[in-house]
């Protein structure tokens, strides 16, 4: 089966690549740039075509991905992002100085043959079994097919979502667009690394369960992945919205990068980052869906989420901010309508997931997210009194030092309150710390 997908993705891909050089032109005048001269139009279309290599290799990266996961190997194909980027890098560093533009494009290439290289040791120690066949008749590429329909169209509704909010703030005052997209970028900081991270890693064990008709497990599990998520992302909120515009500045505040850029970029962050808890419970249920092979109900109810965010963003962007404003534009609406839908559609998700596991353990969820609230609390009043402290002390020392204050906090008081997360993970690092010792 998984050669028979890899073969159909590759040749599928292939096609469509060919097909958008033959016509990069065409495409590149009528869709992307209408407003290019001739000569634009030709430059985009030579860099275009050279960039068409890419998706013909991510085509086969993804796949790779997926195969390691689930054989549970998460390390090469959490690296392979990283090497895309030092592919692309590299392409600024050693080819653009000689080829200008053209190397930047090929740098992108670069990076997607890395993205694939770096995972091939990987899967090598599966020893893999290729077969050169192409065909739709068996019925592992047929469920494929099947389950991967919806899920395409979930994605074209994620950026259909990013679009329209992207045309609504083209309106607004200038610079109003580069801070949601900056604001954005760093809500997917944490967001990856809590959400998505553990997303990946508990899928398998998931679609295993369910592969075993093992309900009790799933529920078991799913409850107490949920927890953990909780745990971790509601002071990761507190922390990103009281300290939000020191990380905006230690991020971005450099070269032309002005101080009320940087403010405009906090004040849209403020209202993405209350929905950081919601989307990283996101990642953990649309995937618990996706294990029980069901991708439609995920797309439905992700689809009325879009109009829902369409609705409020066209309300909030009326009634929130000054219009004439940078530092605190109507945008912020935008950045709330996000998410206040993305709280709706998980809500929603959980809701209908509930009784197709068996329950959620609802008390001990609910306990545990009461005692996080608490301690995440606490620890955002002491952050929020700490923010003077950090424009002495410097941004970045005083950044670190108030999230590694903040960290101890929250860690200490979610434990003398009874968090059973907080035993947990102290369970699991004390555990890690004395198995390495005794190694060396």
């Amino acid at each position: 089966m998984a050669s028979a997908v890899t073969n159909l993705i590759t040749v599928v891909l292939l096609a469509v690549c060919a097909l958008a050089a033959i016509f990069a032109p065409a495409v590149v005048h009528y869709t992307l740039a209408p407003e290019f001269d001739a000569q634009a139009v030709a430059q985009t279309a030579a860099l275009m075509r050279i960039m068409l290599i890419s998706p013909v290799i991510f085509g086969v990266s993804g796949l790779l991905m997926g195969m390691l996961n689930a054989h549970q190997r998460f390390v090469l194909p959490a690296l392979a992002p990283a090497l895309y980027n030092l592919g692309i890098i590299a392409g600024a560093l050693f080819l653009a100085p000689t080829m200008g533009v053209t190397g930047l494009a090929w740098g992108t290439t670069l990076g997607a043959a890395l993205h694939l290289a770096i995972q091939l040791p990987g899967l090598l120690k599966l020893k893999p079994r290729y077969a050169p066949i192409l065909t739709l008749a068996h019925p592992g590429v047929r469920e494929v097919l099947r389950l991967m329909a919806p899920r395409v169209l979930g994605l074209a509704i994620v950026q259909l979502n990013f679009w329209v909010e992207l045309f609504l703030a083209s309106g607004m005052v200038e610079g109003s667009i580069s801070a949601l997209r900056r604001a954005f970028f760093v809500l997917l900081l944490p967001l990856g690394i809590i959400g998505q991270s553990v997303g990946i890693a508990v899928f398998p064990t998931f679609s295993a369960h369910v592969a075993s008709d093992d309900h009790a497990a799933l529920q078991r599990t799913l409850g107490q992945v949920l927890r953990a998520v909780l745990f971790l992302s509601i002071p990761a909120t507190v922390g990103l919205v009281v300290l939000r515009l020191p990380v905006i500045r230690a991020i971005y505040e450099y070269g032309a990068f002005t101080f009320d850029e940087s403010q405009a970029v906090a004040w849209a962050l403020l209202f993405y980052g209350l929905g950081l808890v919601s989307h990283s419970l996101l990642e953990i249920v649309t995937r618990a869906f996706y294990a029980l092979h069901d991708t439609r109900t995920p797309v439905f109810v992700g689809g009325g989420a879009m109009l829902l965010n369409i609705v409020f963003s066209l309300i909030l962007m009326r009634v929130m901010g000054d219009p004439g404003s940078l530092t605190m534009g109507p945008f912020a609406g935008l950045a709330l309508a996000n998410t206040l839908a993305t709280t709706l559609e998980v809500g929603t998700l959980i809701v209908l997931l509930r009784p197709r596991v068996g329950g959620l353990d609802a008390p001990r969820l609910l306990v545990g997210t009461i005692r996080a609230g608490i301690a995440a609390a606490a620890m955002g009043g002491v952050l929020f009194a700490a923010l003077p402290v950090i424009d002495r002390v410097g941004i970045i020392p005083g950044l670190i030092g108030a999230m590694a204050l903040g960290g101890v906090i929250y860690w200490g008081l979610a434990w003398i309150i009874g968090s059973e997360n907080a035993r947990m993970f102290t369970t699991m690092a004390v555990s890690r710390v004395r198995r390495n010792s005794k190694t060396q």
